[in-house]
């Protein structure tokens, strides 16, 4: 099994946080987006996964550092990592297509600004899985159109008027992915474009014409990273979730001095907490200091100093520098409020 990971967007919608940092890379829970989105995957999936293929964008933001991150995190899982770059933001199946040369065999992709919890089985009787979340606004979504046997028979983008409530997260298995190759590259040669871009349910459609069988696959939950909100919002629910896994998400090398702290809340390495409260639904990355603060509902990255703050939905970058009162903010890396 091959895991494809599209992640060349540059996540506009998450500035400031990701002028600096890919927006894949952000922590959430203490762990980046892209490495828990690929590893809750692998497990769910259940058999060992042969090679992870990213699809990165331009090397002067998606530079060694990163690449190198990714390899490790294939690694990790037993894989083989591979990189190829998306040089134009040319659409789904364009960038899908970046990473030709990985494209056989059984396959999942999986776009990495989403996260998810799911326990499921892959329906082998099926040439695809299109994993789907019933939302209340459908018309917001891309949605598939069920069979009465509960075949997948269209995808509708944005539907104006009620096709069904089952959106498109994001996430597709391929019993052999190559066959998606195939006719996303009858896409990219007779220049089927959609607002100037190529799109990957042009080449699912093309097989669906072709009498192959799409299902829907459910996940139990959803969660977006797509702007500050959400993704604070996406922070506490997963904390939620490891809590009740029994993860350990408070690191040993925690320095507290009249510090309480009310879980769940992820604690990285060498975090010092001075008197303040901290949580519920925080995470702290590695190397910051919190002096005198109330803090809630928020996420905080490494090596910052929070100072004098009463923070609730805040969503504060690396290398911070953060003194005041103010009470919902997002700062990016390398900012000073004094």
């Amino acid at each position: 099994m091959k895991i494809i990971v599209p992640m060349a967007g540059r996540g506009s919608r998450l500035r400031p946080h990701t002028l600096t940092v890919p927006k894949p890379l952000i922590p959430v829970a203490g762990k980046p987006i892209v490495h828990r989105l690929v590893s809750d995957i692998a497990k769910v999936l259940g058999e060992p996964i042969d090679e992870v293929a990213f699809i990165l964008g331009d090397p002067a933001f998606f530079g060694d550092d990163v690449v190198e991150s990714l390899l490790q995190l294939a690694k990790s899982l037993g894989a083989k990592g591979s990189i190829y770059r998306q040089d134009e933001p040319l659409g789904t199946g364009h960038a899908i297509m970046s990473a030709k040369d990985s494209l056989s065999g059984p396959a999942v992709i999986a776009y990495a600004d989403t996260l998810i919890r799911a326990d499921f089985d892959l329906d082998r009787s099926a040439d695809s899985v299109i994993w789907v979340k019933q939302v209340g606004h459908p018309e917001a979504y891309g949605v598939v159109k069920l069979s009465d046997d509960n075949e997948i028979v269209e995808l509708v983008e944005k539907p104006k008027e009620f096709v069904s409530d089952l959106a498109v997260i994001g996430i597709y298995y391929f019993k052999d992915v190559g066959v998606l190759k195939k006719e996303l590259q009858h896409v990219l040669d007779h220049d089927i474009t959609h607002g100037g871009e190529y799109q990957i349910n042009d080449g699912i459609k093309r097989m669906m014409e072709k009498g192959m069988k799409f299902v829907p696959g459910k996940v139990n939950e959803w969660m977006d990273c797509g702007n500050k909100d959400v993704t604070v919002e996406t922070n506490q629910r997963m904390l939620g979730f490891l809590e009740k896994d029994g993860e350990n998400l408070i690191a040993d090398s925690v320095k507290k001095e009249n510090a309480n702290i009310i879980e769940p809340c992820f604690i990285g390495e060498h975090v010092v907490i001075k008197n303040s409260t901290i949580g519920p639904y925080v995470s702290i990355g590695s190397g910051t200091v919190v002096e005198n603060a109330t803090i809630k509902n928020s996420l905080i990255q490494g090596n910052s100093k929070i100072t004098n703050a009463n923070l609730d939905n805040a969503m504060i970058g690396n290398h911070v520098v953060f003194d005041g009162n103010f009470e919902t903010i997002s700062i990016g890396d390398y900012s000073v409020l004094e």
